[in-house]
């Protein structure tokens, strides 16, 4: 029996996201000279490709499909990503010099996306083979043993960061690898030895990417008051920089918008930043969208299906016994956690826009139907679960 609370939680999602992609895409439609329900469209045939998905998989036994489904993922989207860079325009046009998006007529499809679930299967699979029956390890040891994923991470790092200049994808991806070393034994002496490499790399390519530079600046124009009000050497005075506006442009539309949905929000189809104030508010600012239109509220209900799909996934992780169903489990409920943190930190100016879209809710094919993927892989897996005759976990 598959989990039916998690894939009730993932509906719920998938609905209100295309009731959004109608509602907050009405200045493009307009400017663009769309037809009203294009974006819905879009957006309808998406989910219905992403929930057929997911309830393909989830039907399927995973002791003989979830490896060869995994397995595939990892490695066509991994050379999907490296063939990119040498496919011709007409495919994969380059915009500001990135890569992203491979083009098929009407069909757009973003590789990362898959490869990001096909990488967690690959840590999953590797992971459950190599230290399962691990003990204590030295450093040197330790080292040398995940030496291999970090080799195959920092190739993901040169085609997403460099080639693809997709910051975002990378620093979710890195967030999960650190984590999945705790869970599989690494001592912390490693892992704070490697979140210790990992910011000095990531510090290394925002410095030497001007584009990401100015986006630092811009966000740290925002909170450098707050920040160094608060610290007494006056020494860091230096860090201060000048700057004419408040906020950025986006991110001042974004508070503004979250600010004027209230308790309540202004009403479906009522929102007012979305009428050429807030551009991609339907896709990466999509939760500003909805604080606007359905309030605080909307987005705390949002919230909170999202954190029961995390819990759900966990919990299916913390019940079966295979520990390469076990480490899937907890990869994808990583990715699905530091995706909507990094998204909601962004747009409400905690952190610098990553562009990372919000799972199952922001308009997009290629991370909902990769998303739902992921999901339909874990259902496959709950079937696994011990349950009582009620179908209850045990």
């Amino acid at each position: 029996m598959i989990d039916k609370p998690l894939l009730a939680a993932v509906i719920a999602l998938l609905t209100l996201s295309m009731v959004m992609s109608y509602s907050l895409s009405t200045y493009t439609v307009l400017h663009f000279h769309f037809s009203d329900f294009h974006f819905f469209f879009r957006q309808s045939i998406s989910i219905f490709i992403a929930f057929t998905s997911m309830v393909i998989l989830s039907k399927l036994d995973p002791d003989k499909w979830f490896a060869p489904v995994g397995l595939t993922l990892f490695l066509v989207f991994f050379l999907l990503m490296l063939a990119m860079q040498f496919m011709p325009a007409s495919l994969v046009k380059a915009v500001g010099g990135a890569k992203r998006w491979i083009h098929v007529g009407p069909i757009s499809l973003a590789p990362v996306e898959f490869f990001k679930v096909g990488f967690i299967f690959f840590l999953a699979w590797s992971f459950s083979r190599k230290f399962s029956q691990k003990n204590h390890m030295g450093f040197i040891e330790e080292l040398r043993s995940f030496m291999p994923y970090i080799i195959v991470f920092l190739a993901a790092v040169v085609i997403i960061a460099i080639f693809q200049k997709d910051l975002g994808q990378v620093v979710v991806l890195g967030a999960t690898l650190m984590v999945m070393f705790l869970f599989v034994g690494s001592s912390w002496k490693f892992f704070l030895t490697m979140l210790t490499g990992i910011f000095m790399a990531f510090i290394g390519l925002i410095f030497f990417a001007p584009h990401r530079m100015a986006r630092i600046k811009s966000w740290w124009s925002t909170v450098q008051d707050s920040i160094l009000s608060v610290l007494p050497f006056e020494q860091l005075e230096t860090l201060r920089v000048e700057t004419t506006a408040k906020e950025p442009y986006q991110i001042s539309n974004s508070l503004n918008a979250i600010h004027n949905g209230g308790i309540f929000g202004q009403g479906l189809g009522n929102g007012q930043f979305k009428l050429g104030y807030l551009s991609e508010v339907h896709t990466d600012f999509i939760l500003a969208g909805i604080t606007e239109e359905l309030g605080y509220l909307g987005l705390a209900l949002v919230t909170l299906t999202m954190l029961f799909i995390v819990f759900r996934i966990f919990k299916i992780a913390s019940k079966v016994k295979n520990p390469m169903y076990y480490l899937f489990s907890i990869g994808v409920g990583l990715l699905i956690s530091f995706a909507f943190i990094l998204n909601a930190y962004g747009i409400s100016g905690i952190t610098p826009i990553k562009g990372i879209a919000v799972p199952f809710l922001s308009y997009g094919g290629s991370h909902i139907i990769a998303a739902c993927v992921a999901i339909g892989m874990v259902l496959m897996i709950s079937k696994k679960v011990p349950r009582d005759r009620n179908g209850k976990m045990l």
